[in-house]
Formats: C-alpha cells, sequence, structure tokens
C-alpha cells in the first residue's frame, strides 16, 4: 500500500519524539510505501485533489537509556511527481496548528479525495468540525467548568468567583498562550485585552484544577478506543505539563473515569471521521481534544514497551481492506 503524510517540512521534525515520524517508521517497517508532501503543494485539478508527493524512506530510531535517538541523515527524500492523492491507499493530515486559514483552505482540498479509493485520516470535515478547545465543551459531563468569551467583566467574574482559573486561546497548541488567573490580580485586564486582540477573539477560561501538579494525562484513542496514556508533569515553577514547555512525562494507567470519558467521546468521534486522537485529562476531567496532529506516541512506546505506531498503521491497513471489499 502507499500511504502519503501531509507533513511540515521534514527537516523541523524531531524523530525522537514526533508521532508522524513513529507512523511514517511503521508504515516502511510493515512493508508499504511513504510518501510526503506539504500543504502549500497541494492542489485540485479537474476535480481530484492533487499534490507533489516525494517517495521517503527512513532510518528508524533506537531506545538508548531512557531516549530515542536518530543518527543525524535519518530519512531520504526521492524526487518529488504531481500525481492524485487518490493514487494514494491513506493520506495521512498531520499538520501543525494553528488552525488558521491556509490550514481550512487545505481541509477543502482533501475534500476532493474519492473516499471509496482513499482513507483520508483524520477526516477533513471532522477537522473543520472539531476546534480542539471547543469540541469539549459538548461533553458536559465530562469538563470542568468552563466558558468561552472575549468580555472581561464576564472573564473576572468566574474568576473572582473560583479564586483562579486557566485562560486558553482556542487556536493555541503545546501550551502556547496559557495563563493562571488569580482573583483580584491587576494584569487580568492586560492578559484579557492581549490575549482576545482587544475584544476581537474569544477565548476560553476554565476551572483551574489543582490536580494538575500531578500531571496533564494524554491518552491516545484510535477510532474511539484508547490504546495508551503517558502523564505530563510540571516541572520547576511551571504549572503547564506540556512537553513542548519541558514537563516531563511518566507511565500512565487509565483510569475507570477516564475510560468512561471515552466512551463518551467514542460516538461522536466516529461520526465526525476523528479516528486518530489525544485527549487530555486533568484530576479526572476532560480538557482538550487534540484531532490536527496529536503526539505522545513516542513517549508511550518508550515507557510502556509497545508500538502504537504500528498498531495505528495496521488499522488503517485494516480500514482500508475492509472499505475495499
Amino acid at each position: 500500500m502507499k500511504f502519503a503524510f501531509i507533513i511540515d517540512p521534514i527537516q523541523n521534525l524531531d524523530p525522537g519524539h514526533d508521532t508522524t515520524v513513529a507512523f511514517m517508521e511503521a508504515v516502511q517497517a510493515l512493508g508499504h510505501e511513504v510518501w510526503i508532501t506539504q500543504a502549500d503543494k497541494l492542489g485540485v485539478v479537474e476535480g481530484k485533489a492533487y499534490g507533489w508527493l516525494s517517495p521517503a524512506t527512513f532510518k528508524p530510531v533506537e531506545l538508548k537509556g531512557d531516549r530515542w535517538v536518530a543518527i543525524e541523515l535519518w530519512y531520504e527524500v526521492g524526487q518529488a511527481s504531481w500525481q492524485p492523492l487518490e493514487d494514494m491507499d491513506a493520506v495521512l493530515m498531520r499538520t501543525d496548528p494553528p488552525v488558521d486559514v491556509p490550514y481550512l483552505y487545505t481541509t477543502y482540498i482533501l475534500d476532493y479525495v474519492d473516499p471509496t479509493k482513499t482513507l483520508v485520516l483524520n477526516d477533513p470535515k471532522g477537522l473543520r468540525v472539531a476546534n480542539e478547545k471547543m469540541y469539549a465543551l459538548q461533553f458536559k459531563d465530562a469538563i470542568p467548568e468552563t466558558l468561552v468569551t472575549r468580555d472581561k467583566a464576564v472573564a473576572r467574574g468566574f474568576v473572582n468567583q473560583r479564586g483562579k482559573a486557566i485562560l486558553k486561546p482556542l487556536g493555541g497548541k503545546a501550551g502556547e498562550g496559557i495563563f493562571m488567573l488569580s482573583a483580584g490580580d491587576r494584569n487580568l485586564n492586560s492578559l484579557m485585552e492581549v490575549s482576545t486582540n482587544y475584544g476581537r477573539i474569544p477565548i476560553m477560561v476554565q476551572q483551574f484544577l489543582p490536580e494538575a501538579k500531578d500531571g496533564d494525562k494524554r491518552i491516545i484513542l484510535l477510532d474511539g478506543e484508547p490504546i495508551g496514556a503517558v502523564n505530563r508533569i510540571p516541572t520547576g515553577e511551571e504549572f503547564r505539563g506540556n512537553m513542548a514547555v519541558g514537563g516531563r512525562v511518566a507511565k500512565a494507567e487509565i483510569s475507570d473515569r477516564e475510560r468512561e470519558i471515552c466512551r463518551q467521546l467514542a460516538p461522536t468521534l466516529k461520526r465526525d471521521g476523528l479516528y486518530f486522537v489525544g485527549i487530555d485529562v486533568i484530576g479526572g476531567y476532560l480538557t482538550e481534544v487534540n484531532v490536527t496532529s496529536p503526539t505522545g506516541i513516542r513517549e508511550i512506546d518508550r515507557l510502556d514497551n509497545v508500538r502504537l505506531g504500528e498498531t495505528t498503521m495496521q488499522w488503517v491497513i485494516d480500514r482500508v481492506t475492509s472499505l475495499r471489499r
């Protein structure tokens, strides 16, 4: 089979951390072809999605001590050719946020991939539906107290009533732009002004969960089923556990409460074609649903001695096979 990956520039990927690289290595290990492209190399010709696609091969990372290590020249990329995406068996959209206008246009292009010929993961319509912060709001029994507003007075009232809260930009990633708010903070108005672009953009304000000090758990779901988890624990004076801001990772089990959250999400995720998803859970509460390019596979593989990249790519192979029967 042929797998196409829509990625950020390959030289910018971290082979020891990025789930995308784990996926591409897994496709190769399972005996299939990897092709890569970028969002700015896609288009539509005569009603079909096309792209400049390049074949790629990889030297897999190796586990040395407590980290994955790659050689300096860990990939080789062949000459690109302009071809229909439906010549591929599967297309994986793995471009990092933000979900801005260029990102949305890419999902419109992917709408022109024939779903009877090629599986697109995650479904482009689902990517448009599922803002990674807002999507969680529909699961009212799973989330902490949350509001979305651009109004300073509304946000201040929420914070003052609860003593502390977390401010999140709706389009952020990897902990970017997240602030802890406290009642009586004289900087609150300024933080709101900057975060909302002076009232132009709504933001999320969420109940502060003191359990965050014990970790922000990333749970990976494949077709609605949890397949692994890793805990991301804040370090130093940082209140965020995101790996991108220095959070340390630790082995994690999935609790009964977390499995119940997954069961709540599963029908909606399947409906929207969100096959590979990473949810974030703090203190038994769902805080985010990550659908664009969820990460965590490398860390779970290392800590649990598994190969979730191969598990996921084998699921894709089986799904493509079943669609063609």
